[in-house]
């Protein structure tokens, strides 16, 4: 009689665990794995990748105007110690290639070492500079591979990619770390990304092609515009550009960017 309570005890106490496993939400048992999909049809590892892309509190703009693809992205300096000139999100690829990461630091150098790598190889295979599509296309091949195997994690960062090209002109490329890319008229990435898209989608529908220095100048603005303080000063940014004139990537000098900002005062 004794056993047979024990053992009724033991069944109940099973049922209990069960259900209160159950009820700690679907993602008790799935956000531990990267390759294993929870009844939902999510990828929590990924998900959480995202939410590290965000965390940085930094946010990158890009926009294509007729002849010319820029990059404005906010600059900060976490202490005061750091020497200020060796903080930067913008990257050159390739000599016509440019980009900006947002996410964990040592994430984005990785991406953009294995970004280059990708570049040279497909010039030493070829005999010619890899386009900005294809090396869209690629890094998010290996973003979208990070999701597959359990050795791997998804990278906490997400890359926009910039470049001329002799047919379609200027391009704009994002990826993230789901693997996904595509082409954009202009797109931001970072914590206040749906502010600074809900901006570039008003600029676009008003004007569609913008000239040099009004897409150097809106990308500008929208990260002033992303900003709790109303003044942005040129330390505090970073501007790359593409230009059918000038076809290598640039990055624009601090009095240059001052320059810009002193043209945007004027016309408020």
């Amino acid at each position: 009689m004794l056993c047979c309570g024990k053992f009724a005890f033991y069944i109940k106490l099973l049922i209990i665990m069960c259900f209160s496993k159950m009820s700690r939400g679907a993602s008790a048992g799935f956000d531990r794995h990267i390759t294993i999909f929870s009844p939902e049809g999510r990828l929590y590892q990924v998900e959480y990748a995202f939410k590290a892309i965000n965390s940085v509190n930094l946010t990158a703009v890009a926009l294509k105007g007729k002849d010319i693809a820029c990059i404005a992205c906010q600059k900060k300096v976490p202490d005061k110690l750091i020497d200020a000139s060796t903080v930067t999100s913008l990257y050159k690829l390739t000599d016509t290639i440019g980009c900006a990461v947002i996410g964990k630091l040592p994430d984005s150098r990785m991406q953009v070492h294995r970004t280059r790598y990708e570049a040279g190889k497909w010039k030493y295979r070829y005999g010619y500079d890899i386009t900005v599509d294809m090396l869209a296309k690629r890094v998010s091949d290996l973003n979208q591979l990070y999701t597959q195997n359990a050795e791997m994690r998804p990278l906490g960062c997400s890359m926009i990619i910039v470049g001329y090209d002799d047919e379609f002109g200027p391009q704009i490329y994002r990826t993230d770390p789901a693997g996904y890319t595509c082409g954009f008229r202009g797109i931001s990435v970072g914590p206040k990304q749906h502010q600074a898209n809900s901006i570039l989608e008003k600029k676009i529908k008003k004007k569609a092609d913008f000239d040099n220095a009004e897409t150097i100048q809106e990308s500008i603005l929208n990260n002033k515009n992303n900003l709790k303080s109303a003044e942005l000063r040129s330390g505090e940014s970073e501007v790359c550009v593409v230009a059918q004139e000038h076809p290598r990537v640039r990055f624009l000098t601090n009095q240059e960017i001052e320059d810009h900002l002193n043209a945007i005062a004027e016309k408020d």
